[in-house]
C-alpha cells in the first residue's frame, strides 16, 4: 500500500521534513506555493535521484494573486477567463520543469455556500472565494462545470497529467444532484481529491451535511485522499489541526472519525493515493511510523 503514499511540501523544499517523513517506496511528493525556483529545481533533482513522482497542488509557484485557488466558476466572465489563463500559464511552466503526474485544483471555486448555514468559522482568504447558493443559479453551475471539465480533460491529455479536483465546501448542487457524477463519468480522466479534515469541519458546521455519505458517494472517483485529523469542540473551536491520524484519537473526544472514513474509502477504492496532509512535527518519530502503519493496515483490511 505504501507505494501510493505521498507527503506534502508547502512553501518550498524542506530538507528536514523530507528526510523525516518520506519512506522508501512512497509514491511521491505533492508541492504547493514554492517561493523560489531553486527549491523547485531541488525537488525535481531529488525526484530523479530517489525515483519518486511529483504532484502539484495548484499553484506550484507563489504569486501576487489575491487568491491561491483558480476561480474557474466565477459568475463574472472576465474573472473566469482570467482563472483559465492563469492556469494555462502554470501548465506551460510545469511542462518545461517538473512534468507532474497530477495537478490538483479546488472545486467548486468560488465555493457555493448553502444560505441556511452559518459559515462564520469557515476560512476564506478573500471575498471573491465564495458566493451564496441563492445568488448562483444551478443552470450556471452546470454550464460552468461542463466547460471546466471539458477544458481540463483536454489539457490533461495535452500535457500528460491527471487533473484532480479537490472538493471544497459543498452545497446541494453537489450533494443532492447527479451533476458531478455525470461529469466524472463523461470526462473519466478527471479525478477527485477528498480531504478528511475539511469533510469533518463541514459536518460539524453544517447540519445538512453528511461527510460519510459524501465519501460513500464519491470515493470511487478519487485519485487522492488528503489525510489528517483535528478536534472540534462542542463550541466549534478547532484544536490540534492538521494532526497525524492515529488509532488512539477517539471520535468520542471530538476527533474526526478517521477509521470510519478510511474503511469506506478502502471499500470503494483501496488503491487510492494517500497524501499525508498533516504537520508531522506534532508527533514523535514512533507516532509518525504508527500513523503510516495504521493507514496501511486499514487499507489492506478492505482488500483481504
Amino acid at each position: 500500500m505504501r507505494h501510493n503514499f505521498i507527503i506534502g511540501q508547502y512553501g518550498g523544499f524542506n530538507e528536514a521534513k523530507y528526510r523525516r517523513d518520506f519512506r522508501e517506496g512512497f509514491y511521491g511528493i505533492e508541492a504547493c506555493l514554492f517561493q523560489n525556483e531553486s527549491d523547485i529545481e531541488r525537488l525535481h533533482q531529488q525526484s530523479k535521484q530517489d525515483h519518486f513522482r511529483i504532484g502539484v497542488h495548484f499553484p506550484l509557484r507563489a504569486s501576487s494573486s489575491r487568491t491561491r485557488d483558480a476561480l474557474f466558476l466565477a459568475k463574472d466572465e472576465a474573472a473566469s477567463r482570467q482563472a483559465f489563463a492563469r492556469v494555462q500559464q502554470e501548465l506551460d511552466y510545469l511542462a518545461t520543469t517538473i512534468q507532474p503526474s497530477y495537478v490538483l485544483f479546488h472545486y467548486p471555486k468560488p465555493v457555493l455556500l448553502d444560505d441556511r448555514v452559518d459559515w462564520g468559522r469557515w476560512h476564506f482568504e478573500d471575498r471573491s472565494e465564495y458566493v451564496f447558493e441563492s445568488e448562483y443559479p444551478f443552470e450556471l453551475f452546470q454550464e460552468r462545470s461542463e466547460a471546466l471539465f471539458e477544458w481540463l480533460a483536454r489539457k490533461g491529455q495535452e500535457y500528460d497529467f491527471v487533473p484532480v479536483l479537490e472538493l471544497d465546501a459543498l452545497n446541494r448542487y453537489v450533494t443532492e444532484t447527479g451533476t458531478l457524477e455525470r461529469l466524472l463519468t463523461k470526462y473519466d480522466t478527471i479525478k477527485l481529491c477528498l480531504d478528511t479534515a475539511r469533510l469533518y469541519i463541514q459536518e460539524r458546521m453544517d447540519p445538512f451535511f453528511d461527510a460519510k455519505a459524501v465519501i460513500e458517494r464519491y470515493a470511487r472517483y478519487a485519485e487522492i485522499i488528503h489525510l489528517s485529523t483535528l478536534r472540534i469542540t462542542e463550541s466549534g473551536e478547532r484544536k490540534q489541526t492538521r494532526y497525524p491520524v492515529l488509532p488512539d484519537l477517539d471520535p468520542s473526544e471530538d476527533w474526526a472519525p478517521i477509521e470510519d472514513y478510511m474503511r469506506i474509502i478502502g471499500r470503494h477504492n483501496p488503491n487510492v493515493k494517500i497524501m499525508f496532509e498533516h504537520r508531522s512535527e506534532q508527533v514523535s518519530d514512533e507516532e509518525l511510523s504508527a500513523c503510516y502503519g495504521w493507514v496501511e493496515e486499514l487499507l489492506r483490511a478492505t482488500v483481504t
